[in-house]
């Protein structure tokens, strides 16, 4: 028996069920196991939430030809290219001898309600000592190193949308 390989409105839709639950466990580990998000983390989240409306967007659209899912594809797709941009600074972050790691900054909470929206932002891409803490690790990963294969495997998967063979329909 042939397998059938599901077509894009599938395959976007898998990928939005995946960032939900992704969003899920995050927020989870926040509010549950009481684990404080850094900038980094907060911004690699964006990234996440933004492939996945992305692809949900996608799947509403469904365009029939085959650009038209290519360019939604390529759109989802960059945004795990710049989410692992922010994973890989805190991976390398969480790896600097301790005597080079910058010093923690004020909690994002404080930052929020009296600082300008852009050393706000400045703060939340750049990051601090504060990510450089390992909280948690689940299969010897750390939450960023996880994140990062998260943002690998929704990158392969959108790339894999923008670049299968497609027979066009008449």
């Amino acid at each position: 028996m042939a397998m059938t390989i599901p077509g894009n409105r599938v395959i976007n839709l898998a990928v939005f069920l995946v960032c939900v639950i992704t969003i899920g466990i995050v927020l989870y580990m926040e509010h549950v196991m009481l684990l404080s998000p850094c900038g980094l983390c907060i911004t690699q989240r964006v990234f996440v939430i933004l492939c996945g409306l992305t692809c949900l967007a996608a799947a509403i659209h469904n365009p029939a030809s085959v650009k038209g899912q290519k360019i939604y594809a390529l759109v989802a797709a960059a945004m795990p290219v710049v989410g692992s941009y922010f994973a890989g600074r805190q991976i390398w972050l969480q790896h600097l001898p301790e005597d080079q790691v910058p010093a923690c900054g004020p909690g994002l909470s404080y930052i929020y309600e009296n600082f300008p929206f852009i050393e706000t932002l400045n703060f939340l891409l750049k990051g601090d000592g504060n990510c450089a803490e390992v909280q948690f690790r689940f299969l010897g990963l750390s939450i960023p190193e996880m994140s990062m294969v998260a943002f690998v495997l929704l990158f392969a998967t959108c790339l894999y949308m923008a670049f299968r063979y497609q027979p066009q329909t008449a």
